[in-house]
C-alpha cells in the first residue's frame, strides 16, 4: 500500500511532490520485495481530517487483513493531526517511512514509537503556524470594524458592494433578540423564563431550525455585538454593523446577570490541585477535595453511583490526604526523567529527521525571494520609461502599486516559512524538555498550574483503596516505558549508553 500527500494546492502546481513520492516509494517497495496493491494521493492540507483518499485507504486497510504494510514518503505526509495518528494506530499495520529510515510496528522500540509520536505533535504544530496566516486576516477584518467570524442569532452573512463579507441585520430574527434584552433588563424574569418566551417568538437556529436553549440565551444576553461594538483580541472596537439595542440597555442586562451570580462568585472555592483529575476506581464517580479543620485537604469519592441507586455510600467515606496524591503523581512524573546524553541524542535525531523539511521551507523561500526581485525589476524598468516619456504616470503608479502590493504578499510568504520552520523544531524541543523536567516543575508550581501539567501529561487517572492508577499521553507513554527499559551503564566499546541498545534500536 502506497499514500502520498502534497500539502498544499501550490505544491501539486509546481509539479514536483507527487511523482517525486510515488517514485521514491515505487522504488523503495521494489528493492524491498513489496508489491504495490493499492495507490492513495490527496491533494489538500491535511487540517481536518476527512481526506478524500485518506479514507478511502483507511476503508481498504480495515477491510483486506492481508495488507498489513503501509509506505509513506515521512511522517508529515500521512497525518497532520492527532485524530489521523489515533486512526491509523488502530489500524495496526506496519508503516514504513523511506525518507526518515524509519520502520514502526507493534514491536517497535519504545524509543521509536516515542520519536515517531514527537514528529506527529511538531507535524501538527507546523500546521497550526501555517494557519495563522488565517488569524491575520481575521484581525484585520476586526480592525476594520467588520466582525470575522460566525454570525450571532439576529444577524446574517452578507457581501458589501465592495466584495467583503459583512453581517447585517436578519430581519425574521432581530426583534425576538431584542426583546431577549428587553425583558431580561427588568430583572424579574429568569434566564427560563426569557428562554420559553423567546420560543413563543419564533427564535430559532438559523441552520437546523430547532428551538435556541437556555445556555445559548446566555451567551446571547453577554455578547457585546448587538450595541454595535465587539471585543477582539483584548480591544473594544465599533463595528460597521448595526446595532441591535442600546449600549444602556445591554449594560443594565449585565449589572442583572453579575447580580444575580455575584453571590455564587464571592463564595467560591479553594483551588485544589487535583480536582476533576481523577475518578474512583470502584464506581467510577469523580474524586471530590474538601478542607478538614480549616487547613487539612482531604480527597473522597463523591458516591454518587450509589446515591442514585439509594443504597449506601462505601466509597464516600474514603479519604486521602493531598499530600498522599501528590507524592504518588511526583513518584509518577519521575518515571519521565532521562539525563543529559539521552536528551542530546533526541536533539540530534529531530534535527536529523527535520532535514528534509527544512529543505522545503528553504527552497519556497527562495521562490519567493526570485518573485519579489523580479517584480523589482519590472518595477525599475517602467519607472525608466516613465522618465523616458514611454509610459503615461497614471499606468506606472496603477501597474507600480499592484507589484508593490504582490511583493508584500512574498514578504508575508517568506517571514510564515521562516517562522513555522523555526516553531516545527522547537515545539519537539520544548516537549522533550517538559518531559524532562515534570517532576521538578510539578514540585514547585501552585495548585492551578499543578493540575494543567498534568492534564497535558497523563489520563485516566483512577484512585481505589489509597493507590493511584493513571497512564500517561501519547508520546509520553511510549517515552516512560523507554526510559523504564534497563540500559546498561557502560559498554566494551566505550560507547555513551544513552546512543545504543534501546535508543537506537541495535
Amino acid at each position: 500500500m502506497i499514500y502520498a500527500r502534497v500539502s498544499s494546492k501550490e505544491q501539486e502546481k509546481e509539479g514536483y511532490s507527487i511523482p517525486a513520492q510515488l517514485k521514491l516509494l515505487k522504488d523503495y517497495a521494489v528493492t524491498n520485495g513489496l508489491s504495490v496493491a493499492q495507490e492513495y494521493v490527496d491533494v489538500e492540507t491535511a487540517k481536518q481530517t476527512g481526506r478524500t483518499a485518506f479514507g478511502e485507504m483507511v476503508a481498504f486497510l480495515r477491510k483486506s487483513p492481508s495488507v498489513r504494510v503501509l509506505l509513506v514518503e515521512k511522517t508529515d505526509r500521512l497525518y497532520r493531526n492527532l485524530k489521523d495518528w489515533v486512526t491509523v494506530d488502530e489500524l495496526d499495520v506496519e508503516m514504513h517511512f523511506p525518507k526518515e529510515g524509519v520502520v514502526l510496528s507493534r514491536e517497535s522500540r519504545s524509543s521509536e514509537k516515542f520519536m515517531h509520536g514527537i514528529k506527529v505533535l511538531m507535524a501538527k504544530n507546523y500546521i497550526d503556524n501555517l494557519s495563522e496566516e488565517s488569524r491575520k486576516g481575521m484581525n484585520e477584518k476586526a480592525e476594520q470594524g467588520i466582525w470575522p467570524t460566525k454570525t450571532p442569532l439576529g444577524y446574517k452573512n452578507v457581501t458589501a458592494p465592495d466584495g467583503k463579507k459583512i453581517i447585517a441585520v436578519n430581519p425574521a430574527l432581530a426583534p425576538a433578540v431584542k426583546h431577549l434584552f428587553e425583558w431580561y433588563a427588568r430583572g424579574d424574569v429568569s434566564l427560563h423564563e426569557v428562554t420559553k418566551r423567546a420560543h413563543a417568538e419564533g427564535l430559532l437556529y438559523a441552520k437546523s431550525g430547532a428551538k435556541v436553549t437556555t445556555s445559548t440565551v446566555h451567551t446571547m444576553l453577554r455578547t457585546r455585538l448587538y450595541t454595535g461594538w465587539f471585543e477582539w483580541n483584548g480591544k473594544l472596537i465599533q463595528g460597521k454593523h448595526e446595532a441591535l439595542v442600546s449600549t444602556e440597555l445591554w449594560e443594565r442586562v449585565q449589572a442583572v446577570m453579575d447580580g444575580r451570580f455575584a453571590k455564587k462568585l464571592r463564595q467560591g472555592h479553594r483551588d485544589f490541585a487535583f480536582s476533576g483529575l481523577i475518578t474512583c476506581g470502584a464506581c467510577g464517580c469523580a474524586i471530590v477535595a474538601e478542607i478538614k479543620k480549616e487547613r487539612y485537604v482531604y480527597y473522597h469519592c463523591t458516591g454518587w453511583a450509589d446515591k442514585c441507586q439509594g443504597t449506601p455510600s462505601v466509597c464516600r467515606r474514603k479519604h486521602m490526604r493531598e499530600e498522599a496524591l501528590e507524592a504518588q503523581f511526583t513518584e509518577l512524573l519521575g518515571r519521565l526523567r532521562f539525563d543529559d546524553d539521552v536528551l542530546e541524542w533526541m536533539r540530534d535525531a529531530l534535527h536529523a529527521s527535520h532535514a528534509d523539511e527544512r529543505r522545503e521551507h528553504e527552497e519556497a523561500i527562495k521562490r519567493q525571494q526570485a518573485e519579489h526581485k523580479r517584480l523589482q525589476e519590472r518595477i525599475n524598468a517602467m519607472y525608466v520609461d516613465k522618465l523616458d516619456g514611454l509610459v503615461h504616470t497614471a499606468f506606472f503608479n496603477k501597474m507600480s502599486n499592484q507589484w508593490r502590493a504582490e511583493q508584500l504578499v512574498c514578504l508575508e510568504a517568506i517571514e510564515r516559512h521562516q517562522n513555522a520552520e523555526k516553531s516545527y523544531m522547537e515545539e519537539g524541543i520544548q516537549l522533550l524538555e517538559l518531559a524532562r523536567n515534570a517532576q521538578r516543575l510539578f514540585a514547585k508550581q501552585e495548585p492551578r498550574e499543578k493540575r494543567r501539567l498534568l492534564s497535558f501529561l497523563v489520563s485516566n487517572c483512577r484512585w481505589n483503596d489509597g493507590e493511584l492508577t493513571t497512564t500517561f499521553r501519547q508520546p509520553f507513554d511510549m517515552l516512560a516505558e523507554a526510559v523504564a527499559t534497563p540500559i546498561p551503564a557502560t559498554t566494551p566499546e566505550g560507547v555513551i549508553p544513552a546512543k545504543n541498545g534501546i535508543w537506537l534500536g541495535d
